[in-house]
């Protein structure tokens, strides 16, 4: 069953990998640098100090709290203990696999920190965000779908990997939207909503 699943992964992630193109060659491996994203962070900060006031304070650093747990369940733990090997680390796979710039990061994949990452700010904000930041929720999915993606377009992850990265985010979310809501009510609030 296990060999079977890989066995799909594999091929879902040679077909995607196959498609590309110089323009999306560009597109994707800039998606995938963290300092490309530093305006919409600095836009999504800006619609939470306005929508949420002083609750903004405790809702950054829960998300600062979350990604770092994160980052490092993800690096740190689960791909040390699971070590599966990169698609473009495996010797059976090197001359089937596109990469970008020869970028193809650490020995394991599993699971994708860009994926758990960006899908747990995503997912996060948009659980607390009670009818506010509607206008943000399909900005914040078309991030962390792009991230997400663009890990398996450059070689450096199977679909697994990154399905593996979106549940570990969606867990952390859920668990920090939660502690949100039991203590939110401490911070004044001032925002005004944003339709």
């Amino acid at each position: 069953m296990l060999e079977e699943l890989k066995s799909i992964d594999t091929g879902v992630f040679l077909f995607l990998n196959s498609k590309h193109n110089a323009f999306f060659d560009f597109i994707m491996y800039w998606a995938s640098d963290r300092w490309i994203w530093i305006p919409f962070y600095v836009i999504l900060f800006y619609f939470l100090f306005r929508s949420f006031g002083n609750k903004a304070v405790l809702i950054v650093l829960l998300a600062g709290i979350m990604i770092t747990l994160s980052d490092q369940m993800s690096s740190a733990v689960i791909k040390d203990l699971v070590q599966r090997p990169r698609p473009c680390h495996e010797t059976a796979l090197i001359d089937q696999v596109h990469l970008v710039k020869g970028y193809c990061g650490g020995a394991f994949g599993f699971v994708s920190s860009h994926a758990s990452n960006s899908f747990a700010l995503s997912l996060f904000l948009i659980f607390i965000s009670q009818g506010k930041l509607k206008v943000m929720h399909i900005a914040l999915i078309c991030y962390a779908t792009l991230v997400s993606y663009s890990r398996i377009y450059l070689g450096v992850h199977y679909p697994g990997d990154v399905l593996g990265g979106m549940m570990l985010g969606l867990l952390l979310s859920f668990i920090f939207s939660r502690i949100y809501m039991r203590y939110q009510r401490k911070f004044s609030y001032s925002g005004k909503p944003i339709p």
